[in-house]
């Protein structure tokens, strides 16, 4: 095989393949192999056509795309090492020249990873990012813990009130005719909870068991069902069930219920130390985000458009993960926000440009400083995800199978952080009180703006 590497604008690259007749004959082969069962020729029963006859009938061009198909890979992959190229998106591939006896041609054009100018990445000024940990949080945390281990108690001789769980029949009609999706049996709800029509849950406030009403609503003009907005509906409904949370006491047998401590001020004393190595970790976070933009602003690349354009496809895959979690999905939230794909894909393409850009400058920093992965990295990285995940090390290695990839990817990017945070000269900031409220505190959030970084995250979950 010879291959001959031209580079083009925007960051592309040709490559022409010179495919040795034997090997493409091959090909040739398996796709006879392939197809011939599908082929009918006079005289002939199917499956039974020699390859030549079929040839002779219909044109050796026939087997053409399935010989390519099958070739192609192989070749593409070996002109890819040799050239030294690394692609970032699928190649457009044509036929330069085909035919029996000679050299198959293939041309493929392919976006390719670019090279980065570095800037100063060695002593960037950071500012200090220190925080506090209130009393007022860890009750905050605390008050969270006695609603996750709350029972629902049946409760039958009052109405419903706000924050009752119900259970209830619902047939929804407008203009007296039902609608789709407006109809439930043995349906639960909890009051106040705001996931039922606005209007819809304050109604069933006071009803009894089995007591049975009519209430009206107006669909929101937002709605993300188009036939339903700004549209009156009546609602019959029927009480099956009321409970009432019942919250647990607040004492020492509640310690010893919910963790290994023996009194609830060494449980509180515990869930303090926790928010603060969470404070701590998010304080780190913050400041190697100020330092990674820093760093990335002071370098400079020329970015393909597919780059970016992938890295929205893996954001809004993200998102719509964490909408199914919930209930939800990307098309259901793009149609309650009124927005279009396209226009919501533009608001998330300055946010990728920088991972991108951030993830390449990383990428040439690593190489630049000689940053390998040893065994011993390895081994801490499995250790820290096992304990993360409560799993034997064995097991953890197992899941990843044969390639460390992933996890070597992992920890140079880390690696990398660390000795640029090192190498930082950090100045004095301002001290913040811990929000819980923040998602960026949840020991499960800490990453940075880096598109692979986030990928290893998804595969160490």
């Amino acid at each position: 095989m010879k291959v001959t590497k031209e580079i083009l604008e925007n960051k592309k690259v040709k490559l022409e393949i010179h495919v040795e007749p034997e090997i493409f004959e091959e090909g040739m082969q398996k796709s006879y192999l392939k197809n011939r069962k599908s082929i009918s020729v006079p005289g002939f029963r199917k499956g039974k056509v020699p390859r030549k006859i079929i040839e002779r009938f219909y044109g050796e061009a026939i087997f053409y795309e399935d010989a390519i198909n099958e070739v192609f890979p192989k070749v593409y992959d070996e002109a890819v090492r040799e050239t030294g190229i690394i692609p970032v998106d699928n190649p457009d591939v044509d036929i330069a020249q085909i035919g029996e006896g000679q050299d198959l041609i293939l041309t493929a054009e392919v976006d390719v990873k670019p090279d980065v100018e570095l800037g100063q990445y060695k002593g960037i000024e950071v500012e200090e990012v220190a925080y506090t940990v209130s009393d007022q949080e860890v009750e905050h945390q605390l008050e969270h813990v006695v609603q996750d281990n709350a029972r629902w108690v049946n409760i039958e001789d009052r109405g419903v009130q706000k924050g009752d769980l119900v259970t209830l029949d619902y047939t929804g009609t407008i203009n007296g005719e039902a609608f789709e999706g407006g109809t439930a049996e043995k349906q639960t709800l909890e009051i106040g909870s705001g996931h039922f029509v606005p209007g819809f849950e304050e109604q069933l406030v006071g009803l009894n068991l089995e007591e049975e009403k009519d209430i009206s609503v107006v669909f929101p003009d937002e709605y993300h069902a188009e036939d339903l907005k700004g549209k009156e509906a009546v609602f019959h409904v029927k009480i099956h069930e009321i409970k009432e949370k019942e919250l647990p006491v607040l004492d020492d047998e509640f310690a010893k219920d919910v963790s290994e401590f023996a009194t609830l001020e060494e449980y509180k004393a515990d869930l303090k130390q926790k928010l603060q190595e969470s404070a701590r970790q998010d304080a780190r976070n913050r400041m190697e985000n100020q330092l990674l933009a820093k760093v990335a602003e002071n370098a400079s690349v020329d970015i393909p458009d597919v780059m970016i354009e992938n890295e929205i496809n893996s954001m809004l895959q993200d998102m719509d993960m964490r909408l199914r979690y919930s209930g939800m999905n990307l098309e259901n939230y793009l149609q309650m926000s009124n927005t279009s794909m396209e226009d919501f894909r533009a608001q998330y393409k300055d946010d990728a440009y920088n991972r991108v850009k951030t993830q390449l400058v990383l990428e040439a920093i690593t190489k630049a400083e000689g940053i390998t992965v040893t065994d011993e990295d390895r081994e801490k990285e499995y250790q820290k995800i096992a304990e993360q995940y409560k799993k034997d090390v064995e097991d953890i290695k197992k899941s990843f199978g044969a390639s460390s990839e992933y996890i070597d990817n992992g920890i140079l990017v880390q690696k990398t952080i660390d000795m640029l945070m090192e190498e930082a000269v950090i100045v004095e900031g301002k001290t913040e009180n811990i929000d819980m409220h923040d998602g960026h505190n949840d020991p499960d959030h800490h990453e940075h703006e880096t598109g692979e970084q986030e990928e290893n995250n998804n595969q160490e979950s």
